[in-house]
Parts: C-alpha cells; sequence; structure tokens
C-alpha cells in the first residue's frame, strides 16, 4: 500500500441512510485502496437500520473511518444529500488534504481507483473535478453509464465526485437543490469558473442500484429527468434532440415520452429554475457546441461517440474564469 504523502492527500465523504445492504461493500473496496484517504466521513443521514453500526465497527479497525450523525428534519430529497456532504465537509476543513471526493453508499471501486484519479490531479494542474463512467452490469464492463447518453467527457457522475479542495470551495460545495441535480450543478458551475472538469474512460467503478430508480420505475424516473432538465435550464431544441434519441432505448417509445412529458410540464408549471441566468446560459452554450460537433460527425457518416463529442467547454466571458 502506497503512503499518502508520496501523492496529493485526499479525504472523501459518503452521505448513507439506511444503507446497510450495500455499505459493507463499499467500506471493503475504500479499505482495499492502494492510496488511503487521510479521513472518510461517512455521514448517516437519520438512518433507522445499521448504518452507524457498520460505519462504527469499521471504524474501530480503520480510525481513519469517521461516522457523522446527522438527524433528518425533513424528508428525504436531494438537498438533503448536499447538506449532508457540506456538513461532513465542514468536519474536515481543519484537517490537511489536497482533495476531496463524494462517493454514494451503493457503489464500490477497483483497489488503484484513487490512485489513478489522484495521479490525474497531479498530472493536470487545473482539473477542479474527476471522475470515471460507471458499470451497472458488472459482466459486461463495456456499456458504461456514458455509452448510452448525452453524456460526455466534460461531466463527472454525482455517485462518485473527486474535487481539488480549491475548487470545492470555490464553488461553495453542494447547492441543496430538492428536485435534484447537486452534482451537475456542482460540476457545470467549476466548468463555468475556469476549471477543467473530466471523466477519464480508463477506469471504471460499479453501481449496484440503477441511477434514479431506487423508488420508482424507468419510464417514472424519465420523467423526472425532463423535468429535471427544464429546472436546471436546458436547451428546448437539446431536450427535443434528447426525446429522439431515447425513443429508440428501452424502453422503447415510452421512455422518450416521459422525458418529453417531464419537460413539457414543467415548463407549463413554470418550475422555478434552479440554475442562475449566467450559469443557465453557459450550459445551453455548452448544448449548442455538443449538438453542433455531434451533427458534423453524423454528416461525415461516421459513428458518434457522445462521450467524447465535446471534450472542451465553450468560450465563456473572461469575467467568469478563473483568475
Amino acid at each position: 500500500m502506497l503512503e499518502t504523502g508520496q501523492n496529493l492527500k485526499y479525504a472523501l465523504i459518503t452521505p448513507a441512510w439506511n444503507e446497510e445492504r450495500h455499505l459493507p461493500e463499499l467500506i471493503r473496496s475504500v479499505v482495499s485502496q492502494t492510496v488511503i484517504p487521510v479521513r472518510w466521513v461517512i455521514v448517516s443521514d437519520g438512518s433507522t437500520d445499521k448504518t452507524d453500526d457498520i460505519v462504527r465497527s469499521y471504524g474501530e479497525r480503520h480510525p481513519w473511518i469517521v461516522l457523522l450523525r446527522r438527524e433528518r428534519t425533513t424528508g428525504r430529497h436531494f438537498a438533503g444529500k448536499a447538506q449532508a456532504v457540506n456538513a461532513g465537509y465542514e468536519s474536515l476543513k481543519a484537517l490537511d488534504f489536497d482533495l476531496v471526493g463524494n462517493l454514494d453508499a451503493d457503489i464500490t471501486l477497483p483497489p488503484d481507483y484513487y490512485q489513478f484519479l489522484v495521479g490525474k490531479f497531479m498530472e493536470m494542474p487545473e482539473l477542479g473535478v474527476a471522475g470515471t463512467p460507471f458499470v451497472e452490469d458488472a459482466s459486461n464492463p463495456t456499456t458504461h453509464s456514458y455509452s448510452s447518453s448525452f453524456a460526455d467527457l466534460t461531466h463527472v457522475s454525482g455517485a462518485c465526485q473527486f474535487f481539488r479542495r480549491s475548487c470545492f470551495e470555490e464553488i461553495g460545495g453542494y447547492t441543496p437543490v430538492k428536485e435534484g441535480g447537486i452534482d451537475w450543478v456542482a460540476v457545470t458551475t467549476a466548468r463555468m469558473r475556469g476549471w477543467t472538469v473530466r471523466s477519464f474512460p480508463q477506469k471504471r467503478f460499479h453501481h449496484h442500484r440503477s441511477m434514479g430508480t431506487a423508488q420508482r420505475g424507468a419510464v417514472s424516473a424519465l420523467f423526472s429527468y425532463g423535468e429535471k432538465d427544464y429546472y436546471l435550464g436546458g436547451s428546448p431544441l437539446w431536450e427535443v434532440c434528447r426525446i429522439a434519441y431515447r425513443i429508440a432505448k428501452p424502453p422503447i417509445f415510452f421512455g422518450g415520452l416521459g422525458l418529453g412529458i417531464g419537460f413539457l410540464f414543467a415548463s407549463i408549471r413554470r418550475i422555478p429554475r434552479a440554475v442562475s441566468p449566467e450559469l443557465m446560459r453557459f450550459h445551453r452554450q455548452e448544448q449548442m457546441q455538443k449538438l453542433g460537433s455531434i451533427v458534423k460527425t453524423m454528416a461525415r457518416l461516421k459513428k458518434v461517440d457522445t462521450f467524447r463529442a465535446m471534450t472542451q467547454h465553450p468560450e465563456i466571458p473572461k469575467e467568469s474564469r478563473r483568475s
């Protein structure tokens, strides 16, 4: 095992609510890392199962694993995750570390996962947020989280995001958005402020629960994604293209229909947008740039690799960039 002193030092935060089923697997995968964190705060966000006992048990053997207990004052929603992560970060601020990672409780990592990402931060001084795709079917690692979606190298999945500490503090941590999209707001704000955000396809982690379907079906989840696309300021033209793309994917037709109805329903109700006008403009610039890249690729009769379709953010005003 490598000592953290040979690299940039990192800390981890995991928000956990009743995660007794998956948490032991995650902990074992972090304990097995070739480069271990200086501290890992697991925030039990009002858990009523054995989550707390599991964390305490592993903490006795590994003192760098710490339980932070919070009592929920509201129902379960995405703002709660943001508040849990931010509370975990506050408990870490006195420590000496360079990087901080948020990871969900229902994933597992290969042993060299953080050694790989720490190395990327050492190679790239402007790298503010990093991560990798994930797989939901461990028997088919070639089908990763971005292989069948309008995602790309400039997005990092919220299930496992790794920040340079100065970047995390500059963007103000996670913004508590009740309806969701806290991970998207974080990485897009980082890009808007001039940080490099990159997902590295050389690695994968395993997500044990289908994204967005923990308490609902696939079509219902896509309806919510459509709503989210609206209140995060997405372009209507981009949404039309995304709907057309989804119609051909399982569940056939109904998935795209759910996405479209969600976006339309949110626009009719005029759901208050969770982003600033500045961030919305930047977001739409990125979408149009990526759409243009996809169209050019199709015009050349080449296969579209959406994961690599946009690797640079569009030009933004100088005052929005980091100095």
